[in-house]
């Protein structure tokens, strides 16, 4: 962030959180004996968006909907731009001072699976050079025979809770704002339905910040955007529009599973085409959007 606007963004982020912290304070009394059922929801106007936040869940105080409209994922050499939303929603509960809990969405559907077109497709991929002769040629005519194209679909690697969340380094720009645990799901006829670059066991930790990065070679630092914070509905909603969350220094392993059980095979031709595995410094994460926070029992109440 530049000198020359740390004094009017450090007010404005100094008003977000004690904004934030009073409707935490003023509404927690509102939480009674809701039932402990889970039971469908349906908030309407304003909060309508908050429709799968966890509200049968005790915990939850808070309620997120963070939509990313456009931005990019660069893993090894190849770059993918965001051109479907994906959307990021559930509960927060606050374990200390602006550190919170995530809480997965009440339909389990946390993390959107929303698949992006790889631009190229496949195209570029070749036999592994350890195969004969006739067998590179059987595998290289397969792959250029219309089968091409292809998507990346980010996925969650690990349970919502894993997700780490910071209000005040979000507002700041400085420090991690979030913690993504995440696997990059490649799919189209030829890699079948389990080729992963990432997974569970080993997923791709990106630390999203508002701030400026300090990647290792290569890559130099890039700077993130807090946006313009507004409050709506008396003070209960918190809207953070024009936001842009940036990391360029997560390593990402190589992709396994491609091909099925020709996966032995074809792994080796998927990471050659991305340059995976992919240490860190060679990776980039920049996702543009707009961030939704509301108290639950405000969107309860909507109800």
């Amino acid at each position: 962030m530049r000198n020359t606007h740390r004094g009017r963004r450090g007010g404005v982020a100094q008003h977000a959180r004690l904004g934030l912290c009073a409707i935490v304070v003023s509404l927690a009394a509102l939480v009674g004996a809701a039932p402990a059922l889970a039971a469908e929801h349906h908030p309407k106007g304003a909060y309508e968006k908050f429709k799968d936040c966890p509200l049968s869940n005790p915990a939850t105080e808070l309620c997120l909907f963070a939509k990313t409209e456009s931005g990019e994922i660069t893993i090894g050499s190849k770059t993918v731009p965001i051109v479907n939303p994906i959307v990021l929603q559930g509960g927060l509960h606050e374990v200390a001072e602006e550190d919170l809990e995530f809480i997965a969405a009440e339909d389990g559907n946390t993390l959107s699976k929303s698949p992006q077109p790889v631009p190229g497709g496949l195209l570029g991929i070749m036999a592994p050079e350890f195969l004969p002769g006739f067998l590179k040629t059987i595998f290289n005519e397969y792959i250029n025979k219309g089968i091409t194209g292809v998507t990346a679909t980010t996925e969650l690697a690990a349970p919502a809770s894993s997700i780490k969340f910071n209000l005040n380094h979000l507002i700041e720009g400085q420090g991690t704002a979030f913690t993504l645990p995440i696997k990059v799901h490649l799919e189209n006829a030829f890699l079948g339905a389990n080729c992963y670059v990432g997974s569970n066991a080993h997923p791709i930790d990106i630390e999203l910040t508002t701030g400026t990065t300090s990647p290792p070679p290569p890559n130099k630092p890039i700077t993130g955007k807090v946006g313009e914070i507004t409050f709506e509905e008396e003070d209960t909603i918190v809207k953070i529009s024009h936001n842009s969350l940036v990391n360029n220094s997560f390593a990402a392993p190589g992709a396994e599973g491609c091909g099925g059980i020709f996966s032995f095979l074809v792994d080796p031709a998927v990471n050659s085409e991305l340059d995976t595995p992919s240490a860190a410094g060679h990776n980039t994460a920049i996702l543009n959007g707009t961030l939704n926070q509301a108290v639950a029992e405000a969107v309860k109440a909507s109800e």
